[in-house]
């Protein structure tokens, strides 16, 4: 039996590295690093919404352990913070025995307040073809509960139950499209939140699995880890992940991704789980919602990080300019009971 299984995960790993290396190149030539390093950080107490009345010297920035000064800061309160909102409905990884009741759910959000949503939001569609994004966006719920309503979903052409061989195709059309939204985004002024309802797209790791990756893929790996990660902290991107299927899915798959949680430092330590949904919204400062379903609640603390959150720039040191160079984030507040969310790090670039 177990060697009837090394083949599959052989071709696995090489249709994998195929698709990261796809999407890798038909993204554009990466934007000259700048010496300022801007971070959206949103504090937040034990319970309750985002803390709205903190002061510049209320914070403190530390680079790789080393206290940077910060060079700018500026809040954010209320309806008037440039944030856009994007929700993704995932139906490639979801599977429609799950669908309806996550549009449920997102129509009675949409809902909530008699369709009157704090700041503009947009749906994006995920299916076979790839990423399909509504063309404006609105504060207008209503009219984005509608627009819910009329989307239609298609036949799948690639099945959940499909195994290995599906898995990758969905693999490749979820990074593709992920890729495709970010830089998107990433072409437009002010803070974006991106809140991905989905399991997340398929991962081949595990013991006996990694010991597969050769030198050349575990770089293929991490060149994209920092792709995404230089993407989503340029565009002002924080990404967000919400399972739809909540305590259907939980067990192992809800928790594995914490193993891959820490950022990046070199390829010898990269495996699939760096690319996992869940471990990208973690480091970009978002929020993951795996065991449960109170869709419409999670939804809710995802965009509640829009209410309230600060704008802080900081010069890193000189010393730490080598390429793609994993360096780690904390931000402190100088108040008891509360913590500060933000990105966990960035790679630098000559």
């Amino acid at each position: 039996m177990h060697n009837t299984k090394i083949p599959f995960a052989a071709w696995f790993i090489a249709a994998l590295c195929a698709s990261t290396a796809a999407a890798q190149q038909s993204q554009p030539p990466a934007q000259p690093e700048s010496d300022v390093i801007t971070l959206d950080v949103v504090v937040t107490p034990k319970s309750g919404p985002p803390l709205s009345d903190l002061q510049e010297q209320d914070f403190t920035v530390r680079q790789d352990k080393e206290q940077c000064p910060i060079t700018a800061f500026q809040a954010f309160r209320g309806s008037e913070a440039p944030v856009e909102i994007i929700l993704v409905i995932d139906d490639v990884n979801t599977g429609l025995e799950h669908i309806a009741y996550e549009r449920s759910e997102i129509d009675k959000f949409l809902k909530l307040d008699g369709g009157q949503l704090a700041h503009p939001v947009a749906l994006a569609f995920l299916t076979d073809s790839g990423i399909k994004l509504q063309d404006t966006f609105t504060k207008d719920g209503n009219a984005l509960a509608s627009s819910l309503d009329q989307y239609t979903l298609s036949l799948h052409s690639i099945l959940r139950s499909a195994g290995i061989y599906g898995a990758a195709e969905r693999f490749e059309v979820s990074m593709k499209s992920l890729y495709e939204l970010a830089t998107h985004e990433a072409s437009r002024p002010g803070r974006k939140l991106i809140v991905w309802l989905s399991p997340g797209w398929p991962l081949l790791s595990g013991p006996g699995v990694e010991e597969q990756l050769d030198n050349k893929q575990q770089q293929q790996i991490f060149s994209n880890a920092v792709q995404l990660s230089n993407l989503l902290r340029q565009g002002r991107i924080t990404l967000y992940s919400i399972d739809p299927l909540g305590t259907a899915d939980f067990g192992t798959r809800a928790f594995w991704w914490q193993d891959f949680a820490k950022g990046l430092s070199k390829p010898s330590q990269a495996a699939w789980g760096n690319l996992a949904l869940q471990v990208l919204a973690v480091q970009s400062g978002g929020l993951v919602f795996t065991t449960g379903n109170d869709i419409t609640g999670y939804l809710g603390r995802c965009l509640a990080d829009a209410q309230a959150y600060y704008q802080l720039s900081f010069v890193p040191s000189l010393e730490h300019n080598k390429n793609d160079v994993y360096h780690r984030i904390e931000v402190h507040v100088d108040k008891p009971g509360v913590v500060a969310r933000t990105r966990q790090g960035y790679y630098s670039a000559q």
